[in-house]
């Protein structure tokens, strides 16, 4: 990652620190203004990692520190880090009032294995975990190998994308960009000019609005860092070549209509959403919009 766009991407989860906590309250996270897609991945990693039996575990991209204090009390030992300053600050605020060892915690890129080296000094993990982290580096392939490095062989990751082919249910740009740049773009200039123009006419290219601000509208919004997506189906092959093993996608944040549609449905589709999650089908990779692959260090 470029220091341009780490700078960037740091500045915008600085900005939003006060509030993420509630992304994993047991109660608030009902009365978000937005999708509290956090909570059940949450849920569902706890869930994961107890079916694991692993005793250890590291998060890089550690966010104000919730997740990683469940895994900690869970019995795990833990470590974290990540880039945003004010995140690492709220998450050793939080692990001390929990009763934790704030000392778990630092500032470290995982693109620079330097920057959290002191972190596996005590060993490798049993399982790391990284949410939110991959959408923002920019080589896919070199942050995986640090990933897969900070846990011995046979141990586990958790690790986040944002889900490419959630676009072709969305209907709006991402659908058409889907079209042009993932399913296209060997045909000729001709050719692609008339899909556009029918996709156009067929779908909502104004939508979403960009998010150039954060709901305080402090800090600068999510669509103005680097935050790609990516295909389920290439990134499990990407895992593969890089010596995973046992790979398998967990689903979350589904949506049981296109977004556009959601302020026309009203709270109903957000019910509609919740009872959704945890659907392990195949419908998971068309309804949501992200994924955590779980997958083996061989």
């Amino acid at each position: 990652m470029s220091d341009k766009k780490t700078v960037a991407v740091a500045d915008h989860y600085n900005a939003v620190v006060d509030d993420y906590h509630l992304n994993y309250d047991d109660d608030a996270h009902k009365t978000l203004p937005h999708y509290p897609a956090n909570y059940f991945r949450l849920k569902m990693l706890k869930r994961e990692v107890k079916k694991l039996g692993a005793t250890s575990m590291y998060e890089t991209g550690l966010g104000e520190g919730t997740p990683l204090a469940h895994m900690a009390n869970m019995g795990l030992r833990v470590a974290g880090s990540d880039i945003a300053q004010n995140m690492v600050a709220a998450a050793k605020a939080n692990f001390s009032r929990r009763g934790l060892d704030p000392d778990v915690v630092q500032i470290g890129n995982i693109d620079d294995p330097a920057s959290y080296a002191n972190q596996l000094e005590g060993g490798l993990f049993d399982a790391m975990m990284a949410s939110g982290v991959l959408p923002h580096v920019a080589d896919d392939q070199q942050a995986l190998r640090n990933m897969r490095a900070i846990v011995r062989p046979g141990g586990s990751v958790f690790i986040e994308f944002r889900n490419k082919m959630f676009s072709l249910f969305t209907l709006n740009r991402f659908t058409k960009e889907f079209f042009l740049d993932e399913l296209l773009p060997g045909v000729s200039a001709p050719i692609r000019d008339a899909v556009a123009q029918e996709l156009d006419q067929r779908l909502a290219t104004n939508l979403p609005p960009l998010r150039d601000k954060n709901e305080g509208g402090d800090g600068p919004g999510y669509d103005l860092i680097q935050a790609n997506y990516h295909n389920p189906l290439e990134l499990l092959e990407q895992f593969e070549k890089l010596g995973f093993s046992n790979m398998k996608i967990h689903w979350y944040h589904f949506h049981p209509a296109p977004p556009m549609l959601e302020n026309a449905i009203g709270p109903a589709f957000r019910e509609a959403a919740m009872q959704m999650e945890f659907d392990s089908s195949w419908r998971g990779m068309f309804l949501c919009s992200a994924g955590v692959v779980q997958a083996v260090r061989s």
